[in-house]
Formats: structure tokens, C-alpha cells, sequence
């Protein structure tokens, strides 16, 4: 993947609901085959919902400082 293919989004530190609704702003901007990475402090459940319904797939990590990297895209 080239690296222009991948965008950045760290929502850690900000409180509920922010972090979801950065993530829902960045979706419809993110072109076909490009990957959103989030940083986020806590595991998003309701996220995954709404990934799963409006077509997307993601992977989430849980790093050793306790937050999570989930690598969001369209799904194939």
C-alpha cells in the first residue's frame, strides 16, 4: 500500500462521544482501498456496529499502554 494510502486519526484523551464522531466524519472522506488508522483510549463496541452496517472492516489491536489501533477500511 502506498503510504498516502493510509490516513492517521488519534481521537486518545478526548472524551465520549468525540472519539466516535471523529471516526464517522473521517469514514465518508476515506477513498477506495486507503486505510483510517485510529488510536483510540478505549475499545469503541458501538463502532463496530455501525463499521459492520455500513460496510467497512477493521482490525483492532490493544496496545501495551492500554489504548487500542484499529486499521479501518471498505470492505472487499
Amino acid at each position: 500500500m502506498c503510504a498516502n494510502m493510509a490516513r492517521e486519526l488519534d481521537v486518545r484523551g478526548l472524551p465520549p462521544p468525540e472519539p466516535f464522531e471523529h471516526v464517522m466524519r473521517a469514514l465518508p472522506t476515506l477513498p477506495a482501498g486507503a486505510v483510517l488508522h485510529v488510536h483510540i483510549d478505549r475499545e469503541p463496541y458501538p463502532l463496530y456496529e455501525v463499521l459492520r452496517d455500513s460496510g467497512y472492516a477493521w482490525q483492532t489491536t490493544a496496545m501495551t499502554d492500554g489504548s487500542f489501533s484499529i486499521r479501518i477500511s471498505h470492505s472487499a
